[in-house]
């Protein structure tokens, strides 16, 4: 670890020896982290896909019930899907009234 010739502590527990044994545990260390964060990030990586498909066949499934049971079914309104009945009609708006 160090390259300088008689070193000799007066406390052992900074000898050459034990910081390279300390050094080795250190890298080691960092190695485990680094794999433990690829491995977390890879099962995010999988947790948002597994969402993402999800998501998908939900919003299929949604299109599915108005297909089968049309847009104005109570089935729609029973997936969370507002009837297209209770949907209010646009209105025309009125021109404002000309000041005189």
């Amino acid at each position: 670890m160090m390259n300088i010739t008689g070193y000799a502590p007066a406390n052992a527990a900074y000898s050459s020896a034990n910081g390279t044994t300390k050094y080795t545990a250190m890298t080691a260390k960092q190695t485990t982290e680094t794999q433990k964060k690829g491995d977390a990030e890879a099962a995010r990586d999988d947790a948002v896909a597994a969402e993402w498909d999800f998501h998908n066949y939900v919003q299929g499934m949604k299109d599915q019930v108005k297909a089968q049971f049309g847009a104005d079914s109570n089935e729609v309104q029973s997936i969370g899907l507002t009837k297209k009945s209770e949907y209010k009609s646009p209105s025309s708006k009125k021109a404002p009234a000309a000041k005189a």
